[in-house]
C-alpha cells in the first residue's frame, strides 16, 4: 500500500503539482502545447521587422485662379486652425500654391489609422460651410503605409532576340500584375517606368503660319475624332509643337494623317500636311527605369549598358505572412517563364522583403536553439543528466505557451519578438531550476524513506512557491513600463513588453506542472544503505 500524504498544501505551486502530477491528461497537455507553438512558429505572419502604424492624410482644396497668397489666407490657415481641434494630431503642415491649397496632417504614431481618416473627414465636412465662393470640394487622401511599402519588386526587361515592341512589352506585364493582383493578400501593385500606346503629332510651325492656321484649329479637328482633348506639350528645339492623347474612334495612323483641318483656297489641308504623326508611346511620361546588371545575372548585357525595364512593385496586406506573399508570387512568376521565354521577357527579383523576413527569424531560432542546448549542457554538471532534461523540457513548453498567446492576439513574428525570448530565456529556467533543485534537496535529505515519492515532489514545489512567485512577479513589473514608451521607439519595442510578461508568467505554470510530474518518472528516491548498516550493527552489538 502506498503512503497517505500527510503534507497540507499552502500555495498555488503545491496545488498545481497536486493536480497534475498523477494526472493522465498531463501527458497529453504537454503534446498539445509542444504542438501548439509548433503550428504557431510556422504560421505566424513572418516580418523582418514590426509594422508600425503611421497614420495621417491630405486635404487638397482647389480654387481656380486663386494666388498663392490668397490660398495661404483664405484655405489654407483656416484650414489648420480647424484641424488642430482634432484630437490625437501630432504635425500639420500647409502648403500654398497656385490655385491649390495642400495640408498634410500626421497622426502619433500608435493611432488607429481608420478612426483618424474619420476623424479627418468629419472635421472637413463639417467645416465646408465656411469655405470660401470659388472653392472647389476637398480631396481628402489619406496616407495608407501599410500597403505603400512593397514587399518584392520585380524588373523586366527585353531580350535581345525580344520582337516586342515598347507597347507590347508594357501590355504583357500589365496582363501579369493584373494575375499578381488577384493573389491571396496582395494588396496593391504597381508599374514603374511603363510607357502606354498612343498617336503622337509633331506640328510645324512654319507650315502652320504658310497656311494661316493656328492651333486651335489643329485641336478642334482632332478632338472631332478623338474623345479626349488632346494635351499640348509645347515646343520642340526644331520649332514645333507636340500633341499627345489620340486615341478612340481612329483606329490607325493613317486615320489620322488623313484628318482634314481646314480649306485653303479651294484645297483641304490634312493634319499630314502641316505635322508629323507617328505611332508611339506616350513621350510626356519621362519616368523611365534602367536596369544595369552584372554578367553573373545571367543578362545578355556584357558591357554592363543600362537596359530599359518596367519595375513590378507588390505590397501585402497589414498583418499578413510576407513570406507566404512572396513565395506565391514567385510560384506565379515560374508558371509564366516559358511563356516569358518565348517572347523575349526577362526579369530579376530585385527585392523579396518575405526571404530577408524569413532568413532573419530562422537565424534567430538558430541561436535561440543553441542558447537552450547550452543551458541544458550547464545544468548536467551543476544537477545531473536526469534534472537537465527536465528543465531543458520546460523552455520549448514555455516558448510554445508564448507563442501561442502571440498568435492568438494577432501579432507576427520578427526580430524584435525572437529577441525578447532570447532576453527572457535566462529567465525563464529559473522557476523550473528552483523547483527541481528544491526537489533534489528533499530526496537527499533524511527522513525521506518515512514520505512517499508524491508527497516528496508537491512539498518541494510548495515550499518554493511563494518566494518565486514574488520573484518572477518583479521581473515582470520591471518590464511593465517598457509598453507606456510613445513614439516610434514605443512602437518598435512593443513586442519586449507585450511577450516577456506572458513567458515569465508560463514559465511558472510550466515549473509547477512539469516539473514534478517529470520527476516523478526520471527521478527515484535514493536508497540511504548506508544508514541502514549502521543501524543494523549497532542492533547486533
Amino acid at each position: 500500500m502506498g503512503k497517505k500524504n500527510r503534507y497540507k498544501v499552502k500555495d498555488i505551486a503545491g496545488k498545481l503539482a497536486q493536480g497534475f502530477l498523477k494526472n493522465p491528461l498531463t501527458a497529453v497537455l504537454g503534446v498539445i502545447l509542444l504542438a501548439l507553438g509548433w503550428i504557431s512558429l510556422t504560421t505566424m505572419p513572418r516580418e523582418e521587422d514590426p509594422q508600425i502604424a503611421i497614420s495621417g492624410g491630405a486635404v487638397i482644396v482647389a480654387m481656380p485662379g486663386a494666388t498663392p497668397a490668397e490660398v495661404e489666407n483664405i484655405i489654407v490657415k483656416p484650414l489648420e486652425r480647424k484641424l488642430r481641434e482634432v484630437k490625437g494630431i501630432e504635425h500639420i503642415y500647409g502648403m500654398a500654391m497656385d490655385n491649390v491649397g495642400i495640408v498634410n496632417v500626421m497622426y502619433y504614431i500608435g493611432e488607429d489609422r481608420e478612426d483618424s481618416n474619420l476623424k479627418l473627414y468629419d472635421k472637413v465636412m463639417q467645416n465646408m460651410d465656411k469655405m470660401p465662393k470659388g472653392v472647389m470640394k476637398p480631396l481628402i487622401k489619406p496616407f495608407d503605409i501599410d500597403i505603400d511599402i512593397p514587399i518584392m519588386t520585380l524588373a523586366f526587361y527585353k531580350k535581345r532576340d525580344s520582337k516586342l515592341s515598347t507597347a507590347e512589352f508594357r501590355e504583357r506585364i500589365r496582363r501579369l500584375q493584373q494575375k499578381i493582383n488577384k493573389i491571396e493578400n496582395v494588396a496593391k501593385t504597381t508599374l514603374k517606368g511603363d510607357h502606354k500606346e498612343q498617336y503622337n503629332i509633331e506640328v510645324d510651325m512654319g507650315k502652320l503660319s504658310a497656311y494661316h492656321l493656328s492651333m486651335g484649329q489643329i485641336m478642334m479637328a482632332v478632338q472631332s475624332l478623338a474623345v479626349n482633348v488632346p494635351d499640348v506639350k509645347g515646343r520642340t528645339k526644331d520649332n514645333r509643337l507636340t500633341i499627345f492623347g489620340i486615341a478612340n474612334a481612329i483606329e490607325s495612323v493613317e486615320d489620322v494623317r488623313n484628318v482634314m483641318v481646314a480649306n485653303y483656297m479651294g484645297s483641304p489641308i490634312y493634319l499630314k500636311d502641316v505635322a508629323k504623326v507617328e505611332d508611339g508611346i506616350d513621350k510626356q511620361n519621362f519616368q523611365d527605369v534602367g536596369l544595369i546588371a552584372r554578367k553573373d545575372n545571367n543578362i545578355t548585357n556584357p558591357f554592363n549598358k543600362e537596359i530599359p525595364q518596367i519595375t513590378l512593385t507588390i505590397a501585402k496586406l497589414a498583418g499578413t505572412n510576407a513570406v507566404f506573399v512572396a513565395k506565391d508570387v514567385e510560384e506565379m512568376l515560374k508558371e509564366h517563364e516559358a511563356e516569358f521565354e518565348k517572347e523575349g521577357i526577362g526579369y530579376i527579383i530585385t527585392r523579396d522583403y518575405g526571404e530577408r523576413a524569413n532568413e532573419a527569424v530562422n537565424d534567430l531560432v538558430h541561436h535561440l536553439l543553441i542558447t537552450i542546448v547550452i543551458i541544458a549542457v550547464m545544468l548536467v554538471f551543476a544537477l545531473g543528466w536526469k534534472e537537465s532534461i527536465i528543465v531543458t523540457f520546460t523552455v520549448p513548453a514555455i516558448l510554445a505557451v508564448t507563442l501561442f498567446i502571440a498568435f492568438v492576439t494577432g501579432q507576427t513574428i520578427n526580430r524584435i519578438t525572437l529577441f525578447a525570448f532570447l532576453l527572457s530565456l535566462g529567465l525563464l529556467v529559473d522557476a523550473a531550476i528552483i523547483v527541481i533543485e528544491n526537489i533534489h534537496r528533499h530526496l537527499h535529505s533524511h527522513g525521506i524513506e518515512s514520505k512517499s515519492m508524491e508527497e516528496v515532489l508537491i512539498e518541494a514545489t510548495d515550499e518554493v512557491g511563494a518566494p518565486t512567485n514574488i520573484a518572477t512577479l518583479a521581473i515582470i513589473m520591471t518590464m511593465i513600463p517598457m509598453a507606456f514608451v510613445g513614439g516610434m521607439m514605443g512602437s518598435f519595442m512593443k513586442p519586449i513588453p507585450l511577450n516577456v510578461p506572458v513567458a515569465l508568467f508560463a514559465s511558472l505554470i510550466v515549473a509547477y506542472i512539469f516539473t514534478p510530474y517529470l520527476s516523478l518518472k526520471l527521478l527515484k528516491k535514493p536508497t540511504h544503505t548506508h544508514h541502514h548498516k549502521q543501524k543494523d550493527n549497532k542492533e547486533g552489538s
